[in-house]
């Protein structure tokens, strides 16, 4: 279980007051905190808040009971972060145009033209070992739980679909070697780099940002109103993952990390290059073929994907910024 986090202010506050055995938070006061929120996407209280609450259906918080996953008082707190944070994204993440024959074709499209920030590009040639460590705490926060949450899309799915989602997600966990699991992969990656492999172990350190992506996935995921948002976002993952995987492998054996260090990125390389035809042809090809309907929503999923996954990789090389990062004035 995931040690309970320090809140980040009133939202967080009074969510884990809740979980804790304190007053039961009033939705009227909830709303009233987040209609403040400036930017839900960039903000550390309602992403923490609303990560807490997706905990408790994953491996829950330590200390606090299962019965509060699906408590009606919290749901109702819950829904109202959800309403802000989908809002949010609406407006960031406006539906992408469909400019071919094919969802696969108007998915490539989308990868195509993102040009978001070039974070794997700096770790392969300038990044310090500090910066290395400081990008794996916060990768951290999804890869120890890595492809939980689009597992949850298997049910909600039929058909070529729902076979395309379990090759997929059979290739994520291993393939029934639990050695192999990506999430344990990572663990490994962890502990080769000096740092701690415990669940959840660095969310005190995670940034709104990072936080916002996993929430994503857990929101979609977790609806089933979000089933085309949720394939499209796993296309987006495994068409974008090939290129910054192999350059996050050349960051590992550059700083001299010990050989199995490098098993996670290589395991990506090789197996998302399959997986990213599955995705986008057989799984969201066939989900749009099934219902036409959910074209947009699969597009807007990838979408999703993109600018959450730019947004967390801008806040790090912020960090990194001017010629640290090898990148000029």
């Amino acid at each position: 279980m995931l040690t309970i986090p320090e809140h980040r202010g009133p939202i967080s506050a009074s969510v884990l007051t809740m979980l804790t055995g304190g007053p039961v938070a009033r939705p009227d006061e909830v709303r009233a905190l987040v209609a403040e929120v400036a930017d839900p996407l960039t903000d550390d209280d309602l992403q923490l808040a609303l990560a807490c609450c997706y905990e408790l259906h994953y491996r829950g918080l330590a200390g606090v009971p299962d019965r509060w996953e699906w408590d009606p008082d919290l749901l109702a707190v819950r829904a109202l972060l959800e309403d802000c944070f989908e809002r949010a994204l609406r407006r960031h993440v406006p539906d992408p145009p469909e400019v071919s024959g094919t969802v696969w074709g108007d998915l490539r499209a989308l990868v195509d033209a993102d040009d978001g920030p070039p974070l794997s590009l700096h770790l392969a040639r300038w990044a310090t070992l500090a910066q290395l460590r400081e990008f794996l705490v916060q990768r951290s926060v999804y890869h120890l739980r890595e492809a939980d949450s689009h597992t949850w899309g298997i049910p909600r799915l039929s058909g070529r679909a729902k076979a395309a989602l379990v090759e997929i997600q059979s290739d994520e966990y291993g393939n029934g070697d639990d050695t192999r699991m990506h999430s344990a992969l990572f663990a490994q990656l962890l502990r080769a780099a000096g740092l701690s492999d415990t669940y959840g172990g660095y969310w005190h350190d995670a940034t709104a940002e990072t936080l916002a992506g996993v929430n994503a996935i857990s929101m979609f995921g977790l609806h089933r109103r979000h089933r085309g948002a949720l394939v499209g976002h796993l296309a987006a993952l495994e068409m974008t993952s090939t290129g910054p995987n192999r350059n996050y492998g050349k960051a590992v054996r550059r700083l001299g990390l010990p050989a199995e260090a490098a098993a996670f990125f290589d395991e990506h390389v090789e197996a998302d290059a399959v997986h990213e035809q599955v995705a986008a042809v057989d799984l969201c090809g066939a989900l749009v073929e099934d219902e036409p309907a959910l074209r947009s929503d699969v597009l807007w999923g990838a979408g999703c994907c993109l600018a959450l996954d730019a947004a967390a990789g801008r806040e790090l090389l912020g960090r990194w910024s001017g010629a640290q990062l090898g990148l000029g004035a």
